[in-house]
């Protein structure tokens, strides 16, 4: 089965993510509900970093020295939908914080199960 952007867009529409930052992107970004990590690789790094927040179109690594612009990184993050890889492009850094990085491909099935773990983190068991 194939997921287009449209139906992403629909299965998160009724969601409850909210922008981190008041910006253009396409898709929203919201902070993780828990401590979330990246395993993440360039050509000449390999690390395991705290993802800041994140949406279906990029992420926000917590990284002391991150890549220059535009390195294009391999990510992998363990989630409860399973194991997500995508390669992604770092669109914008901050020294000693970390970098934006934009999901430029990423394997259907991968895509699908990050699709269902931002729906899933959108809408938190009501406590009690």
């Amino acid at each position: 089965m194939t997921f287009s952007v449209e139906m992403i867009e629909s299965i998160l529409a009724g969601g409850f993510l909210v922008a981190t930052t008041n910006d253009l992107r396409r898709y929203p970004r919201f902070n993780p509900p828990q401590p979330t990590f990246s395993a993440w690789q360039s050509a000449n790094q390999r690390y395991v970093s705290r993802v800041g927040n994140l949406g279906l179109g990029g992420l926000f690594i917590r990284t002391p020295e991150p890549p220059p612009l535009g390195t294009l990184i391999q990510l992998l993050l363990d989630t409860s939908e399973g194991e997500i890889r995508a390669r992604a492009e770092v669109k914008s850094t901050r020294r000693k914080e970390g970098m934006g990085v934009k999901i430029v491909a990423m394997q259907q099935d991968d895509r699908a199960r990050f699709a269902r773990w931002l729906k899933r983190l959108s809408h938190p068991p009501n406590p009690g």
